[in-house]
């Protein structure tokens, strides 16, 4: 029940995400759709394809597939008005997703039996895949890319499930990991954290 919830949760926000980006950019409704559909499956694509792990298992939760284009019809059918407006909020959709999909990658790579790299490297790809696809596709500066710190908090979500500080079959320690991962992610772009170590090296 913890996976399934929160399997919704990063693909409903990432498929929302992924389809006001799309507006914010003028797509047609298919791209919209197209948009919004890559962005929540991209990243345990990527994962699966680094892991080699059959692709196959990604769409195998055929339901997770019906509520990313429910979500996506909602929103092309919001009034236009509505796009900026979320699209300013965009930044706490894609932290729900990052956190709920770093989770989600290394709790796999924990099942499949990896080691800590591995359960780390499936955690970031996971977390990040699908928000730099969104942004590659309309021609953003991927998120991945920025100076706040983003990847970080997707690797520390791979080292606290890999280390087991916190067990996955652990309903509340996975409910507060994923709160603390989004917490960290808001907290380092509002307040401005980044890893730019050359700024160090001036001082």
């Amino acid at each position: 029940m913890t996976w399934e919830i929160l399997n919704i949760v990063a693909v409903a926000a990432f498929a929302f995400s992924g389809a006001i980006v799309a507006l914010s950019e003028r797509y047609d409704i298919f791209g919209t759709f197209m948009l919004g559909i890559a962005t929540p499956f991209a990243g345990g694509i990527i994962r699966n394809i680094a892991l080699d792990v059959p692709v196959v298992h990604v769409w195998e939760q055929g339901y997770l597939f019906y509520i990313a284009v429910a979500t996506i019809a909602i929103v092309y059918f919001f009034p236009k008005s509505w796009v900026l407006f979320w699209d300013r909020w965009n930044i706490y959709l894609d932290a729900i997703g990052l956190s709920a999909f770093a989770l989600q990658g290394g709790a796999f790579a924990v099942a499949a039996g990896f080691p800590l790299g591995g359960v780390i490297f499936a955690a970031i790809l996971t977390g990040v895949g699908g928000g730099m696809t969104r942004d590659v596709l309309a021609q953003r500066k991927p998120m991945v890319l920025h100076q706040e710190i983003y990847a970080v908090w997707a690797m520390f979500a791979g080292l606290a499930i890999g280390l087991g500080w916190v067990d996955i079959n652990h309903t509340f320690e996975m409910y507060l990991l994923f709160f603390v991962i989004i917490l960290l992610r808001v907290l380092s772009y509002h307040l401005g954290w980044h890893l730019r170590f050359r700024d160090l090296y001036r001082m």
